[in-house]
């Protein structure tokens, strides 16, 4: 049996998503088994390498991620569980208990995404080969490998490793490589940090997106969302599950119960789904163009005649085509696109309902109400 109170500790730096996750699960499973661990972390919550080797601890679960971390607990004998992401080499894997994301899984959620929406070219924006991130190049293999099983020809691009000193010399090369991309291109970035690139760079080439590129990233990093005009469709990652599991292992470890030194692969969950891949099959040049005005301009309260205006073409014709392509008026988009923009707000955000009216461009908070439970059956404050 283990002791009263077993003292362990969480090698991890909390300012990552992923990291967070982690903690979190490790802290379900124990709050489920209520299990009498004293948890060692960081006040700052991240961890310091030069204070390891003198804590008293009896048990360890580390981001084995970090060839740092590994190598700092190479001679440490307490039991470790270690996480980090997935091989498709079976001998990178350290011997040790392991706990892991499922790489191939995650790229593959992405792309599956990108394909039932119609979209049938594809490329992906990785990480440079010279980096220590294994998970990155783990994830260029499946994007690759996925290319060549649906037969399907792939363009990639692992970019710089930025920094303040480089970041605008790696946009431009970023947006020279969005160019060269054939129009509905569906993009996945190794990360939500490089799918954030994306958006900015395709934002400066007046590059539409989700109408002429989509953009999915991986991690549902919420930060990223208030970073960027255009909401990010990205991968969520199974974390909690994850860390749930490699406080399920330790837990035996430290009640003497042999643990296998095999790998624990978690799936990812879902795909939180939002604008940069709410991609619609549209042909037409100037619905395309106009479609990307509205998105942009909705809430800013323009009318039908503004998109005209901004796409130098008669009403009829615009009409007509906006009918042929969307089966919908240009001033019905334009309310479809500031409600959508209203349900975003008050699901994601804590604005005030009175703020968000005024934002999403409604003259008051009452026609804000009205229009809005004439819709969907309830009010902001409900739906919220």
């Amino acid at each position: 049996m283990s002791r009263q109170h077993d003292k362990v500790a969480l090698l991890f730096n909390a300012n990552k998503i992923y990291d967070r996750g982690v903690i979190e699960g490790v802290g379900q499973y124990i709050q489920a088994s209520q299990c009498s661990w004293d948890i060692f972390v960081e006040d700052d919550f991240v961890y310091h390498r030069n204070t390891i080797e003198s804590l008293s601890i009896d048990g360890i679960i580390a981001d084995f991620d970090d060839p740092e971390t590994v190598e700092l607990l190479q001679n440490v004998n307490v039991p470790i569980i270690a996480v980090g992401g997935s091989y498709q080499n079976p001998r990178f894997y350290p011997d040790l208990p392991y706990v892991a994301t499922d790489n191939y899984a995650l790229v593959e959620m992405a792309f599956l995404h990108l394909k039932q929406k119609g979209i049938n070219r594809f490329a992906f924006y990785g990480y440079p080969a010279d980096t220590p991130k294994h998970w990155a190049l783990e994830r260029q293999h499946a994007f690759l490998q996925l290319m060549e099983k649906y037969e399907q020809e792939s363009y990639y691009y692992l970019g710089d490793q930025t920094h303040s000193h480089n970041w605008v010399e790696s946009q431009e090369k970023l947006a020279q490589w969005i160019k060269t991309l054939p129009d509905y291109t569906g993009i996945i970035a190794v990360t939500d940090a490089r799918a954030r690139h994306l958006l900015q760079a395709c934002e400066h080439l007046k590059i539409a997106v989700p109408e002429q590129l989509c953009i999915i990233g991986i991690d549902n990093e919420e930060l990223i969302q208030y970073l960027s005009r255009i909401s990010l469709s990205s991968v969520q990652q199974g974390t909690a599950q994850i860390g749930y599991q490699a406080a399920k292992l330790l837990h035996k470890c430290l009640n003497g119960i042999k643990v296998a030194h095999k790998p624990l692969l978690i799936a990812p969950l879902k795909v939180a789904e939002r604008r940069s891949t709410d991609y619609r099959s549209l042909q037409d040049p100037f619905v395309i163009q106009a479609m990307h005005f509205i998105r942009q301009k909705a809430c800013h309260g323009i009318k039908t005649e503004q998109v005209l205006d901004h796409l130098h073409i008669s009403r009829s014709n615009l009409e007509a085509r906006f009918k042929q392509e969307m089966g919908k008026t240009i001033h019905q988009v334009i309310h479809e696109e500031k409600l959508a923009r209203a349900q975003y707000l008050l699901q994601s955000t804590d604005v005030s309902i009175q703020e968000i009216a005024e934002i999403c461009g409604y003259p008051s908070l009452q026609y804000f109400y009205a229009v809005f439970k004439k819709e969907f059956g309830v009010t902001p404050k409900e739906f919220r």
